[in-house]
């Protein structure tokens, strides 16, 4: 926390709620300490790029909208994840898009329309301490973030600096598309031996239905109960994974996500292949998951396919320059349209607008 005023954001309405996520505080499991990080790592691995932020930079995960703050420099933003609907001093914003705000601008997210977490990333990163070599909130544990707690009215905290002195207006035109059924891929074990030919059937031919009982730690889920070969589903406590799919007593999985406990005393039926991990952080109580099984060597290969598509895939610029006339005058600039938003290129920088008609000068 700190009173510089020179490069912050304030939180104006923190919503339901939102946490300081960066990639997860990884190489500790082993002292009982959780991960944590953003459950929805592509959106923000997403953001950052659009900002020209280092993949390792700390966001905001907002859960549900409802987010308000207050921008104290002008910063460039972007909003992945969850389209909710945002707006930058009434104006709408695109989502997807890096935008430039001015000093003493507010950025209000709506709720969301679809899926459930929003990420807004800004131009160096949220700058709190690193703890255990992240910035990533950890609830019940009270790690990171903000003395380990979600942000509240009030809070101020530093933004780190910039790689570049700017970049706005940049897409990457590679979106996950949210829906109420969702297909799975996962690898068979490491218990699958503790199933009968029966369950595993049940699990790879049945479809299941995300509870209310969900959270960041995991998904439970609803559905056909999977069997046990022996009639027991407990085991010696071994570690768990992100994407871990346990089955309890009651025979229903629950996939283990970011906030995930470091071990786990039921046996492991799958694990859901690390491509498909972000989509499970936007399943909303009840999404339709249907789980397909492939090799470890597919899930690999899909994994490094996302990644080349998500860092090494070229940005796009969404605003050309041409000459506009405002208040009677001639200025050089550029105004596009990015579906129902428009932007406005502005020396430079691009800037969401308000207007009612625009056309090229003459």
């Amino acid at each position: 926390m700190s009173n510089s005023g020179e490069n912050q954001i304030r939180i104006v309405q923190s919503g339901p709620m939102t946490l300081i996520q960066d990639e997860g505080r990884n190489g500790y499991q082993q002292l009982g300490v959780s991960v944590s990080g953003a459950v929805d790592i592509d959106s923000l691995a997403i953001g950052n790029r659009l900002v020209g932020n280092n993949k390792s930079s700390a966001g905001l995960e907002v859960l549900l909208g409802g987010l308000t703050l207050e921008f104290s420099s002008k910063t460039v933003f972007a909003i992945t994840g969850a389209d909710s609907s945002p707006h930058l001093d009434g104006v709408a914003v695109p989502m997807n898009v890096s935008c430039v705000a001015h000093p003493g601008a507010r950025l209000e997210l709506g709720m969301v329309s679809s899926g459930l977490r929003s990420y807004v990333a800004v131009a160096g990163g949220v700058a709190v301490a690193e703890l255990l070599g992240s910035r990533s909130t950890h609830i019940a544990s009270e790690l990171g973030g903000i003395d380990g707690r979600p942000v509240d009215e009030g809070d101020v905290f530093e933004l780190g600096t910039p790689n570049v002195e700017e970049l706005s207006g940049l897409i990457l035109e590679d979106q996950i598309v949210l829906s109420g059924e969702l297909t799975v891929r996962v690898i068979l074990g490491p218990q699958d031996n503790e199933f009968s030919v029966s369950g595993i059937d049940t699990l790879l031919g049945s479809s299941y239905v995300v509870t209310d009982q969900s959270n960041r730690q995991g998904l439970r889920l609803d559905g056909p109960e999977i069997e046990s070969a022996s009639g027991r589903y407990d085991i010696i406590s071994d570690a768990v994974v992100n994407g871990s799919i346990q089955i309890p007593g009651d025979g229903k999985p629950i996939i283990l996500l970011a906030d995930r406990q470091t071990t786990g005393g039921y046996a492991k039926i799958a694990t859901v292949a690390s491509v498909d991990l972000s989509i499970l952080g936007q399943a909303s109580p009840g999404t339709i998951i249907r789980f397909v099984g492939i090799s470890v060597e597919e899930a690999q290969s899909l994994l490094l396919s996302r990644e080349q598509r998500i860092y090494e895939t070229e940005l796009i610029d969404v605003v050309d320059s041409l000459t506009v006339q405002v208040d009677g005058l001639d200025v050089r600039a550029g105004v596009a349209e990015n579906g129902s938003v428009k932007l406005a290129n502005i020396e430079g920088s691009i800037y969401p607008i308000s207007v009612d008609e625009y056309s090229p000068a003459e």
